[in-house]
């Protein structure tokens, strides 16, 4: 193994650990010797990932789980210090919690709804940033912190806007963190997912229509899976993304290329 790939003893909180890309993540640190706590809102999926988790890595004292709405600043607070209290340190934090927007154009959308995707697709990745953020000052190691954004920040997302919105918040979060935490030896960096298989895009998935539109316009001609995302999360937490912050790593199948 490329030594800097080593996560041995290394911490990592990830929110949505529980299911999707974040799951994926959780298994790639696992694999690469990491210690992990995953988060997510719904009890028993978190359990269930939870139990998988340590199977796979057959180790069960590797993997932790807590309930926690990333968009309830008290949750957060004490989720992220139970995962402090459990994996020793943090050196490493995904802010992947996310939901998916209704469909509804600008012209029909209430204050209601936008608020709505902002509080955990912004405010969400704000507070599990403050908290890992204050830590890693604190102990003084650096540290990394990833946030799961999408490629609807960087086109145009129609009948999505308030989604497109949040995530584009996101990606100029993550630059201005990048600058101002690094003083700290803390790395930010992003991560923009296109059209990958999860439980959230299995509707439109399942789409015959939208299938047809949009599979044509990806090179790889083929949706990404969630363990299309272990290998950059191993990545940007190792020592070999050492000098990489500030970043957003596409990651489409050339989709927003072509």
């Amino acid at each position: 193994m490329y030594k800097p790939f080593d996560l041995t003893g290394h911490g990592s909180v990830i929110t949505g650990g529980n299911g999707g890309i974040g799951y994926g993540m959780a298994r790639a640190l696992l694999a690469s010797g990491a210690s992990v706590a995953i988060w997510g809102s719904r009890p028993e999926k978190t359990e269930n990932a939870r139990a998988a988790l340590a199977k796979e890595c057959g180790d069960a004292k590797r993997v932790h789980a807590f309930v926690c709405d990333v968009g309830d600043e008290a949750q957060v607070e004490s989720s992220f210090a139970a995962s402090v209290a459990a994996l020793g340190r943090v050196d490493s934090c995904f802010a992947n919690a996310g939901i998916g927007g209704k469909g509804k154009t600008v012209l029909d959308m209430t204050l209601e709804e936008f608020r709505r995707i902002q509080r955990i697709n912004v405010e969400g990745v704000f507070l599990t940033f403050r908290a890992a953020a204050r830590h890693m000052a604190e102990h003084g190691q650096g540290g990394s912190l990833v946030a799961t954004a999408s490629t609807a920040a960087v086109e145009g997302a129609a009948r999505n806007s308030h989604y497109g919105a949040s995530k584009g918040a996101v990606t100029a979060y993550v630059r201005a963190l990048a600058v101002e935490l690094a003083r700290h030896r803390i790395r930010v960096n992003s991560i923009l997912p296109g059209w990958i298989e999860t439980e959230m895009t299995e509707p439109s998935f399942n789409n015959d229509k939208f299938a047809g539109n949009v599979m044509p316009r990806i090179p790889m001609r083929r949706w990404g899976s969630i363990d299309d995302f272990g290998g950059i999360a191993v990545y940007l937490a190792s020592g070999g993304a050492a000098y990489t912050t500030g970043e957003q790593f596409i990651i489409d199948g050339g989709y927003t290329k072509f």
